[in-house]
C-alpha cells in the first residue's frame, strides 16, 4: 500500500510537471517568430536557432542523463528529481515576465542550459522510481500508465493553451511548474530503503565466480559486472552479442531521429505553408495527444500480457509510446543496456536537428532546389518507417550464460 501511494504521488508530480512544459509548446513558435522576424510567417533564423538549441540540448543530455541517473543511485531519486524540476521554472518565468526580443534571448540561453539537465532526467528518474517500486513482471504496464499520464498532461496542457493568451500561457505554466516542485518535495516518498535501491540505474551488483586452481583449491573472486559508465567498447560488445538489443538500438535511433526531427520541422512548416498560430497548433496537438492517451492508459496495459513488449513495440510507434517499450525491453539487460539506449536516443537527438533544420529552412526558402516545402517531413517519415519495419523483427531476448558474462563483463537476464 505504501508503494502504491508513492506511485500515485509520482503520477501527480509527473502530470503537473508535464502540464507546465507541454502547454507552452503551441505558443513558443509564435513567440520565437515575433521576437526574431516580426510580421513574417517564414524565418530561417528561427529555424536555425531552434535546431542549434535542440542539438546542444541533445549533446548535453547525452552526458548529463547517465550522470544524473548514476547520482540518483547514490543520493535517491527524489533528491535528483528536485534539480530538474526547479530548473524548469527559470525559463518559463522569463517568458512569463516578458516576450520582447531581449528577454527572448535570455530565455533562449537559460532554456538551452537548463534543458541539458531537465530534458531527459525527469523521464529517466520517473522510470527508475517506478522500477524501484514495481515487480519486474508488472513494469511494462506501469511504464504504460506513466507514459499515459504524460500524454494526459499533454492533452490538458495544450487544451488549456487554446483558451489562454500567450502571456497567460507562460504565467500559468510557470505557476504549475512551481506547484509540481513543491508537491514533489512534500508528498513524494523516496525510493531508497536502508540505503539500497531495488533497481539501480547503473547497477553495482557483483558476481562471485569460483575459479578452480590446479592444486584443487578454490578461491572466490569478485567480478564487477558493470562499470560506473558503459564505455564505447562495452556498447559494441553488447550490440554484437545480443541481436535483440541491436534491433532495439536501431529502433531507438530512428524513432528518436524522426520524433525530434518532426518537432523541429513541423511547426515551422505549418507556420510558413498554412499560417498556423498558437490556437491551430494547440488544436492539432490535442488530437494527437488524445490518441496517445487512450492507447497508453487503456489499450497498452491490457495488451502487454497478451502480446508481449516486443510485439507492442511496433504498435507503440503508431501511438508515440515506442520509448516506453524500448526501456521495458532494455530493462531485461540490466543497467548498462538502459544507459546505452538512453545514449543512442540522445545521440539521435543531437543528429536530428543538425540534419533536418537546415533541410527545412532550405525548402521553405526561395532558394530551394525544387518546389517541395514538405521535403524534410517526407525524410522524417522514411526514418520512422525504418524504425517500424525493424521493430517488427524483434523477438524475445534469450538468456545469456555466465560464460558470456565472464568474456564480455556484462550480463543480461
Amino acid at each position: 500500500m505504501e508503494k502504491l501511494s508513492g506511485l500515485s504521488h509520482l503520477f501527480m508530480t509527473i502530470f503537473l510537471h508535464n502540464f507546465s512544459t507541454f502547454m507552452v509548446i503551441p505558443a513558443i513558435t509564435d513567440v520565437t517568430m515575433t521576437a526574431l522576424c516580426p510580421g513574417l510567417d517564414e524565418c530561417s533564423l528561427a529555424i536555425y536557432l531552434t535546431g542549434f538549441q535542440q542539438a546542444i540540448i541533445g549533446l548535453g543530455t547525452l552526458v548529463m542523463t547517465p550522470l544524473v541517473g548514476n547520482l540518483s543511485d547514490k543520493y535517491g531519486r527524489k533528491t535528483l528529481l528536485t534539480v530538474p524540476m526547479i530548473l524548469t521554472i527559470i525559463p518559463l518565468g522569463i517568458l512569463a515576465y516578458s516576450r520582447a526580443r531581449t528577454f527572448f534571448y535570455v530565455y533562449y540561453v537559460f532554456k538551452t542550459l537548463t534543458a541539458m539537465i531537465c530534458e531527459g532526467s525527469v523521464h529517466c528518474l520517473s522510470l527508475a522510481y517506478v522500477a524501484d517500486n514495481v515487480p519486474e513482471g508488472q513494469r511494462a504496464s506501469s511504464f504504460g500508465i506513466l507514459s499515459g499520464i504524460g500524454s494526459a498532461a499533454f492533452v490538458c496542457g495544450t487544451l488549456s493553451t487554446r483558451f489562454l493568451s500567450t502571456a497567460s500561457t507562460f504565467q500559468v505554466a510557470a505557476s504549475v511548474a512551481v506547484m509540481a516542485a513543491v508537491y514533489m518535495r512534500i508528498f513524494l516518498p523516496d525510493s531508497i530503503a536502508d540505503d539500497a535501491l531495488s533497481v539501480p540505474i547503473l547497477s553495482k551488483q557483483k558476481l562471485n565466480v569460483v575459479k578452480s586452481k590446479s592444486d584443487g583449491d578454490s578461491a572466490p573472486k569478485t567480478l564487477q559486472i558493470f562499470k560506473p559508465m558503459p564505455s564505447f567498447e562495452d556498447m559494441l560488445s553488447l550490440l554484437k552479442t545480443s541481436s535483440t538489443f541491436s534491433q532495439a538500438a536501431i529502433v531507438a535511433f530512428f524513432s528518436s531521429l524522426a520524433d525530434v526531427g518532426l518537432h523541429a520541422s513541423m511547426m515551422y512548416y505549418l507556420k510558413a505553408s498554412f499560417h498556423f498560430s498558437k490556437n491551430q497548433f494547440a488544436d492539432l496537438m490535442v488530437i494527437t495527444g488524445i490518441a496517445g492517451t487512450i492507447s497508453q492508459l487503456l489499450l497498452m496495459p491490457m495488451l502487454v500480457p497478451a502480446l508481449g513488449e516486443e510485439k507492442l513495440l511496433s504498435i507503440g510507434l503508431f501511438f508515440s509510446c515506442a520509448h516506453m517499450f524500448l526501456y521495458s525491453v532494455a530493462w531485461s539487460f540490466w543497467g548498462m543496456a538502459q544507459g546505452c539506449i538512453s545514449g543512442i536516443c540522445s545521440f539521435a537527438n543531437l543528429v536530428s536537428p543538425l540534419a533536418f533544420s537546415p533541410l527545412t529552412a532550405l525548402f521553405l526558402s526561395d532558394d530551394a532546389p525544387f518546389d517541395f516545402p514538405g521535403f524534410s517531413i517526407m525524410c522524417i517519415g522514411f526514418a520512422s518507417m525504418i524504425a517500424f519495419v525493424q521493430s517488427m523483427t524483434i523477438r524475445a531476448a534469450p538468456l545469456i550464460s555466465s560464460h558470456t558474462v565472464n568474456n564480455c563483463n556484462y550480463a543480461a537476464v
